[in-house]
This record gives C-alpha cells, structure tokens and sequence, in this order.
C-alpha cells in the first residue's frame, strides 16, 4: 500500500494550517485553522473490507516539568512517548481518500463532539483529552482529528505518523470514544497491510523547520 498527501511532503513540514497552534507574532503560540490534511491510498490488498486512520506524534515529552516554561527548555535528550492525534475506524473499504478539511476545521473548545468522517466510519479520542484535563475553559472529549502544537520551548523537531491500515473485517468491536490501546487490541490478527506518511512540526522559534 501506498499513502500520499496533497498538503505536505513524505517527512516535510506539516503546514500551519493543518495544526492545532501556529507560531504567534507576539507571545509564543496561538490557536490555528485546525485542518486535518489530505490523505490518499491505494494497493489495498484484495480482501480488505475497511480501513483504520491512525495519526501518532512520537516525540511528545515523558516529563512535564520543562514544557512551555519561560526561560526553559525541553531537552532533545529526554525519553519521548506517544500522543494520539487522530483514530478512525471501520473506514469502508471504498474509501480511498480524505480530503483536507473534511473531518476537522478550527479548534472545538472542549473536543468535538461529533466529528465529521466518511459514512459509517467511526472515530476515537486523541490526547487532547488528557492534556486539557484540567484546564476549565479546554476540557472535554476529544474526538477525532486535533493537529500538532508541540512544546513551544521543546529542543526536538516532532515527527507525525500518519498510518492507514488495510483490514479484513468490516467492522471492528469498539466501544464509542475508543482509545488507541483498544484499537491495538481490536487489530489484533486482522491487518492485512500498512502503510505511513510522517510529517514533521515545530512551534520553537528557534528551529528552522521547512
């Protein structure tokens, strides 16, 4: 399988659009358009029934303590860890592209409710849900796609997974607001091929990112 994208380049730059915070001309960041980028795929393989959408940061910090901190920086040196941006499941097998904006435009305070997707798809929380925890005006569910707005401060250039799965079911059994743990689980003997993108993003103003 191969997976392409209209809106950045295989390991360029995620465009600001497609973000969830750019760059601010004062201050350090502020909210972006929030637009899930155009994804295609094709050489599915021959039995495939649906498809899973994944987005994967992999560089997100272990340790909170540095992150976004004046006068501070987040080490490239530090052990990195997963944060979920996007999951979508039971994709019809008919579907072969997502157009940019389609399922994600601008930032829903609290999390979408109801996100936009391909008829009969469904999709899952991403980690936003956590990071806003316990912030009052933020706080909520979020579901389906909400873009890069990594550290500030952060030293490291963070890479983004876009991954498509062929699978040989048409659905999968998931609950609503599934997480990415029980999507693994759900995957489990059923994939029948893959394929990636990753895109690469950075709000530090020190880093010249193109």
């Amino acid at each position: 399988m191969e997976l392409t994208s209209r809106s950045f380049s295989a390991n360029g730059r995620i465009p600001g659009r497609c973000a969830f915070a750019v760059k601010a001309p004062k201050g350090h960041v502020r909210l972006a358009a929030n637009r899930n980028p155009h994804l295609a795929w094709r050489g599915a393989p021959d039995g495939t029934q649906s498809f899973v959408l994944t987005c994967i940061d992999a560089d997100a910090p272990t340790r909170p303590d540095d992150v976004n901190q004046p006068g501070r920086e987040v080490s490239a040196k530090l052990p990195r860890t997963e944060f979920v941006h996007w999951l979508m499941a039971d994709i019809p097998a008919q579907v072969n592209e997502i157009a940019e904006g389609a399922c994600s435009q601008g930032v829903t305070a609290k999390g979408k409710t109801a996100p936009a997707g391909p008829r009969g798809a469904r999709q899952g929380i991403n980690d936003y849900t956590g990071w806003f925890a316990t912030d009052a005006a933020m706080n909520g569910t979020y579901l389906g796609y909400d873009g890069p707005c990594p550290p500030w401060n952060d030293a490291r250039i963070h890479r983004y997974t876009f991954e498509v799965l062929a699978l040989d079911v048409a659905h999968l059994d998931l609950p609503e607001g599934f997480d990415l743990a029980g999507l693994r689980a759900a995957l489990e003997g059923h994939v029948l091929a893959r394929a990636q993108r990753v895109g690469r993003y950075s709000l530090n103003p020190r880093i010249g990112l193109r």
